[in-house]
């Protein structure tokens, strides 16, 4: 059994989360903040881009809405919610902050943000947001630094990975789901965004 994240992107049920996540289960359940759990069905994956869509039996009143004009820029604060190492840290969300590090991701991926806020296993499929509480990403990936110290004999720090709003606004759009965009204009503490967010992101296991 695995675990991850998603969050809710429409009123009708409708969660975002990545492939890795929950593109091939046997069985799928998501766990709302307020500890309610339902069953969720398949809707889209895309392995290539690592998204895809769930769905569950229930409104989803609170979901988040993605970030319009301006484009998030190099050094942008920006704020993780998830759920990392489930049965090791807390079993509600947790929030991590850091900074837009690169506008691209391994070797010039263009569908990549590289970010410098701590995630670790579970934080998959977690909204980023930027500071007026809108998505700017969806995590996805660390840099194995076990890896790349066996390659360059240098250890990595927060080098993480989020795949950018336009790649995932085309494959919603491809699957015909609506959502809301929003102006990034007001700026909110990251604590209002953390209790914000946390409305409308959710914990979902997977069974295989």
């Amino acid at each position: 059994m695995a675990s991850g994240t998603a969050f809710a992107v429409s009123a009708n049920g409708v969660l975002l989360t990545n492939a890795h996540v929950a593109g091939d289960c046997r069985e799928i359940s998501v766990r709302q903040f307020d500890g309610t759990t339902f069953a969720a069905s398949l809707l889209a994956a895309d392995a290539t881009n690592d998204l895809a869509l769930i769905k569950i039996a229930a409104p989803t009143p609170d979901f988040a809405r993605f970030r319009g004009n301006p484009e998030i820029r190099q050094g942008d604060n920006v704020i993780a919610i998830g759920f990392p190492l489930h049965g090791i840290l807390s079993g509600g969300t947790t929030l991590t902050t850091g900074t837009v590090s690169a506008l691209a991701g391994i070797e010039d991926d263009s569908r990549d943000l590289q970010v410098s806020a701590p995630i670790q296993p579970g934080n998959s499929g977690g909204p980023l947001l930027d500071q007026s509480g809108n998505v700017v990403g969806i995590v996805s990936a660390s840099l194995n630094a076990v890896a790349l110290a066996a390659r360059t004999g240098s250890i990595s720090e927060n080098v993480n990975f989020a795949i950018k709003t336009t790649v995932i606004r085309t494959f919603m759009d491809a699957h015909g789901v609506t959502y809301q965009l929003a102006p990034s204009e007001k700026q909110m503490s990251t604590a209002e965004i953390g209790e914000w967010a946390r409305k409308f992101t959710d914990f979902v296991t997977c069974r295989s």
